[in-house]
């Protein structure tokens, strides 16, 4: 069972969608919602093999020759951009509003 729902809630769940989609229209309903699922399982699937096989490539010698002359900055090395404060920005706007009298 879906975690969550019990039977007679499933029940109740497909006697409303029969009631308001009718019994034509339901099974309809019911192998479109499936290939979309299927769909989006072979396309999560499709990603994850992708996403493995760069892991699986190995470093090439070139990348390896960045490394080791230290051209590559480490996340330590680089420097982080300075942040813009709400109270900067208020005195700038208060200033400039006296200096236009």
């Amino acid at each position: 069972m879906i975690p969550g729902f019990h039977g007679f809630d499933l029940i109740v769940i497909l006697i409303i969608a029969l009631l308001i989609f009718g019994p034509k229209k339901l099974p309809e309903m019911g192998s479109a919602i499936g290939k979309s699922i299927k769909e989006f399982r072979k396309g999560m699937n499709e990603l994850t093999a992708h996403k493995e096989e760069e892991e699986k490539l190995p470093v090439s010698s070139k990348d390896m020759s960045k490394l080791s002359q230290g051209s590559v900055p480490l996340q330590d090395e680089v420097p982080a951009k300075p942040a813009y404060s709400e109270v900067t920005r208020t005195e700038t706007t208060h200033t400039e509003l006296h200096s236009n009298d």
